[in-house]
């Protein structure tokens, strides 16, 4: 059996995971602010599982900054933690190797393993209260990228430089429209909001030259209401050097990086 934690910036997700990547156990809890408090309250919801051994563990965090030759998670997007020792402290938590990693490259080896018999190059983008953005090509994460996300990327927005997540993400379409993307259903606003999440994208597809990108987190979710859409903006862009790649929405969107966190811990120790 395999352990998944997905830590977000407002909600951890812990479960338990077969040899096939089935959960079979999972507990939802609130993400303490205080980094021990985190560890105490995971210890807890771990002691409620049925599952006492594991084989490894996958661990999936919204780390800008990680010392992975440590196992540090140095800075936090929507945490006030700083440089702490989380691959250390959750080894003796499960007794059991961890496999640490940004949510959103785990999030992309999940999405890369659903799409692996058509595309060997994926970037997957993560629209929720930030952009997460990680790149997989035959099937090993590229730890070069996405780290920080869209929140230093900039783009050109009202005349303004101003940071791709700033304009894009799904905390800035809140703040914009008054709505979250669920509530969204009119094609002005998606053309809007597809118009501003090209932007962003065109500079990752001229960078990373992607076969594929896979759009996930909560805004993922609702891919079918503005694919159509964004396909459109980054067709506008194409040059005979760079052409727009396929388009996908996630095919787990909320539960990418739990998943990830399965396969990568799987893809490290699953032979040891």
């Amino acid at each position: 059996m395999y352990a998944g934690v997905d830590i977000g910036g407002t909600k951890v997700l812990a479960a338990v995971l077969d040899e096939h990547g089935q959960i079979t156990e999972q507990l939802k809890f609130p993400t303490p602010q205080n980094y021990e408090e985190f560890l105490d309250v995971l210890a807890k919801a771990v002691a409620n599982f049925k599952t006492r051994e594991f084989i490894a563990a996958g661990v999936g965090m919204p780390a800008t900054s990680i010392d992975r030759h440590e196992g540090r998670g140095l800075t936090f997007s929507n945490l006030p933690w700083l440089d702490v020792p989380i691959q250390s402290d959750l080894e003796k938590l499960f007794h059991c190797p961890v496999a640490l990693e940004n949510d959103a490259k785990l999030g992309a080896l999940s999405e890369y393993n659903m799409l692996k018999s058509e595309f060997t190059k994926v970037l997957y983008i993560t629209v929720s209260t930030g952009i997460g953005i990680g790149l997989v090509e035959d099937g090993l994460i590229d730890h070069s990228v996405g780290d920080s996300g869209g929140r230093i990327m900039y783009i050109e927005h009202a005349g303004n430089l101003v940071p791709w997540e700033s304009v894009a993400s799904g905390h800035a379409i809140v703040e914009r429209f008054g709505k979250k993307a669920m509530d969204i259903r009119d094609d002005d606003t998606w053309k809007i909001i597809a118009h501003d999440l090209s932007r962003g994208m065109i500079e990752l597809i001229a960078l990373t030259e992607p076969q594929v990108i896979v759009i996930g987190g909560s805004v993922g979710t609702y891919f079918d209401r503005y694919g159509k859409f964004l396909e459109a903006e980054l067709k506008k862009f194409e040059t005979p050097l760079v052409k727009a790649p396929a388009l996908r929405g996630a095919a787990r969107p909320e539960e990418a990086v739990i998943y990830g966190c399965y396969d990568y811990a799987k893809q490290l120790y699953g032979n040891a």
